[in-house]
C-alpha cells in the first residue's frame, strides 16, 4: 500500500532464512544453483499455519512430478535414496518455490548459461590440462627415442617395456627437471618442437574465458585478461555489469520470493 516497513515478519524471515544461514548466505546459494543449472528451490518450512524457515534445495536432487492440466503438481527431493514430495498446494502458499532461466524448449526447466558456454568451458579445460601436461613433462616438448640396431633389429619387448618403465621413473615429472638421459644400445634422441599454432595454447584459452564470460553476462576485461582492460575501461565494465547483470537478476530473485511468500501475510502486499 506504498508504506515502508522496517519491522515485519517477512523482513525477519529473509534476514534469518534458517539456523546456518543468514540472509546473504541463502541468496548467494539460490543464486548460484540458478546460474550453473539454470534452476534453484528453495523449500518454505512452515509452523503454526507460517513461514519460520526457508532452505535452499540442490537441483540435480529435485524432480518435477506434473499434473494432468500441465503445471507442476508436485516436486520430489531425494536424499540419502529417500524421497520427500511436496504436493504444490498454496495453503496459503506452495512449500517450493521453482526459479528457473527462460528456456525456449523446455516447459518446466531452465536454461543454463553453463550449457551455451560448453564448447568454450571444454575448450578451457582442455587447454588448462594441456599446460599442466607440459608441465608434468618437464615443461617442454617431447620428443623421440629412436633405436638403430644392427643390420635392422628391433628392440625386444622385454627391452621396450624396461625402457619405457625407466623414462616414467626417471625423467617425467617436475621433479626431475634437467636430469641427464643416458642412452645406450644404439639409442639416440630426437626432440621435437612445437609449431606456432600449438604454442598459441593461451590465446585459446583467453577467447574461451571470454566466451564463457559472455555467458554469464559479465564483461570480458573484468576477468583480467592481457590485453583487454585499461582503468579506464575497467569502470565503466563494473557500470555495464551491474546494470546490465546484477540488477535485474538481483530483481529477477526478489520478485520471484516476494510473489512466492507475500500470500503468507495478506498486509504486507
Amino acid at each position: 500500500g506504498g508504506r515502508a516497513l522496517d519491522t515485519h515478519p517477512m523482513i525477519g524471515l529473509m534476514d534469518n532464512p534458517n539456523p546456518r544461514q543468514d540472509r546473504h548466505a541463502f541468496l548467494e546459494a539460490l543464486t548460484a544453483h540458478l546460474l550453473i543449472s539454470g534452476n534453484a528451490y528453495a523449500q518454505c518450512v512452515f509452523m503454526d499455519g507460517l513461514p519460520r524457515e526457508l532452505h535452499v534445495l540442490r537441483p540435480e536432487r529435485m524432480k518435477l512430478i506434473a499434473g494432468q492440466n500441465g503445471w507442476p503438481d508436485a516436486y520430489e527431493y531425494r536424499q540419502s535414496g529417500a524421497p520427500l514430495r511436496f504436493r504444490q498446494a498454496c495453503d496459503p502458499i506452495t512449500p517450493i518455490l521453482h526459479l528457473a532461466n527462460f528456456h525456449p524448449m523446455d516447459d518446466y526447466f531452465g536454461f543454463s548459461p553453463m550449457q551455451a558456454a560448453m564448447d568454450a568451458l571444454e575448450l578451457h579445460n582442455k587447454a588448462s590440462e594441456w599446460n599442466k601436461s607440459l608441465l608434468d613433462n618437464s615443461a617442454r616438448p617431447s620428443g623421440a627415442l629412436v633405436y638403430s640396431g644392427a643390420d635392422g633389429a628391433q628392440m625386444s619387448d622385454t627391452q621396450f617395456d624396461r625402457l619405457k618403465a625407466e623414462l616414467e621413473d626417471n625423467f617425467q615429472g617436475s621433479r626431475n627437471v634437467g636430469r641427464p638421459l643416458l642412452l645406450e644400445g644404439g639409442l639416440d634422441w630426437k626432440p621435437l618442437s612445437l609449431s606456432p599454432q600449438e604454442m598459441d595454447f593461451l590465446a585459446a584459452k583467453n577467447n574461451a574465458a571470454r566466451e564463457i564470460a559472455f555467458a554469464f553476462g559479465v564483461p570480458p576485461m573484468m576477468l583480467g585478461l592481457p590485453g583487454d582492460n585499461t582503468y579506464a575501461n575497467y569502470q565503466e565494465a563494473n557500470r555495464a555489469f551491474w546494470r546490465q547483470t546484477v540488477a535485474p537478476l538481483a530483481q529477477k530473485i526478489s520478485n520471484a520470493m516476494m510473489q512466492w511468500l507475500t500470500p503468507a501475510w495478506p498486509d504486507a502486499r
